[in-house]
């Protein structure tokens, strides 16, 4: 069972309301959104727009910026794996490849069992990498068969 509202633009035009009047409200306003729905509906944008009396392109410029906002539903699960340089010299190009296999999505994409893969430049790990970011755990000296069977175990956890 979902912790979020589902979608409604009634709802939506109460979350906006409250928000209004805050300094900063692009932003806010699409963070509580997300709080609210798990996410930011695409109708939410002129209606965001309008109440804030800002641009249309003005709240999917922010929509779009802040990778943490999304516009879709969260997955089940969410693999992000670093490619940042520190990582390429130690083999995240392998691992990246080896987590494409498995799922049979290239990155950015969402495979059929609802697991998100996505790259990520720099997680911090950097003496510790490849690294990856799975489901907010991070994970360091990864190889491509710990990738997969990290992947092997989200899918069973999901089974």
């Amino acid at each position: 069972m979902s912790a979020f509202a589902p979608w409604s633009i009634e709802q939506a035009e109460v979350v906006v309301n409250k928000c209004a009047s805050r300094t900063g409200p692009v932003l806010l306003t699409l963070q509580a959104l997300q709080c609210e729905f798990g996410y930011v509906h695409p109708d939410a944008v002129p209606l965001v727009a309008r109440t804030l009396n800002v641009s249309r392109a003005e709240v999917h410029g922010v929509l779009t910026y802040y990778h943490d906002l999304r516009t879709s539903p969260a997955p089940a699960h969410a693999v992000r794996i670093c490619v940042a340089e520190a990582c390429q010299s130690v083999g995240s190009g392998a691992v990246v490849q080896r987590a494409e296999g498995e799922l049979g999505v290239s990155m950015g994409e969402r495979s059929v069992d609802a697991i998100d893969l996505e790259s990520v430049y720099c997680l911090g790990d950097c003496a510790l990498g490849p690294a990856a970011l799975v489901d907010g755990q991070l994970l360091g000296r990864l190889s491509p068969p710990q990738i997969a069977a990290v992947i092997a175990s989200l899918r069973s956890e999901s089974a």
